[in-house]
């Protein structure tokens, strides 16, 4: 399957995504599995929660989040790629705690169902904006009211303002939708779309961020509203 975005990263080739848990590690020098159990530990998981992993790559954060859920909790995980796919269900092989949807993203889809969480792991600051606003129109209609929207990715900062070999890493490493997203205001955005009560922690060097928001009852009219406008 050819790249949907043709200028994005987080769409990845099957070799690379075959190995992917092992490259984040290797370039992070053992950081990154550090990183995301502590992110993980963040997200305020409680016993019973219902949650939507947009995204989900591998499994490896799903995996993470099931200690917290108990055995009434359900996570559902949602990628397009099928060797993520594979590798996603031979992680979670016998936990009926947990499924897999193979289904577009970046694209509306209605799974009926309404969660506790939606959780965006370093997935969205690799799409143009305009996608951007279509998961998040897609996070919040899977929400029930007061459901928790957590996006962990990059923060917000001006490229310019990093350390030159920051700079020259995440030029070379990252795609021109990233330097888009790290200087938007998000929390600015969230609340467009119906969000409040932010909560936010900050990892590596202030560039990485948990950010979680509550679905609030206007979240339906504000995206109606928005679809309207933008018609």
């Amino acid at each position: 399957m050819g790249k949907i975005y043709a200028e994005s990263k987080v769409e990845l080739t099957p070799v690379i995504a075959r190995h992917y848990d092992r490259i984040m590690n290797t370039i992070s020098f053992g950081k990154y599995e550090r990183f995301i159990h502590q992110a993980v530990r963040d997200m305020e998981i409680r016993p019973g929660d219902r949650i939507l992993d947009l995204g989900c790559g591998t499994g490896k954060n799903a995996a993470m989040m099931a200690r917290y859920i108990g055995r009434d909790g359900r996570i559902t995980g949602m990628d397009v790629s099928p060797v993520m796919e594979k590798q996603f269900l031979f992680k979670h092989a016998g936990d009926e705690r947990i499924s897999f949807i193979r289904q577009r993203v970046d694209v509306p889809f209605d799974l009926d169902l309404r969660f506790d969480k939606v959780v965006i792991s370093f997935v969205i600051h690799g799409f143009p904006h305009e996608v951007r606003e279509q998961l998040l129109r897609n996070a919040t209609s899977h929400l029930k009211p007061g459901g928790r929207l957590i996006i962990l990715d990059f923060s917000e900062f001006r490229l310019d303002e990093m350390p030159g070999h920051h700079r020259f890493i995440f030029r070379t490493v990252e795609c021109k939708y990233a330097f888009d997203y790290i200087e938007r205001d998000w929390k600015g955005i969230l609340k467009e779309f119906g969000f409040g009560r932010f909560s936010e922690k900050l990892y590596f060097r202030k560039y990485a961020r948990l950010l979680g928001a509550e679905k609030t009852s206007v979240s339906e009219n504000n995206i109606n509203q928005s679809i309207r406008t933008r018609s």
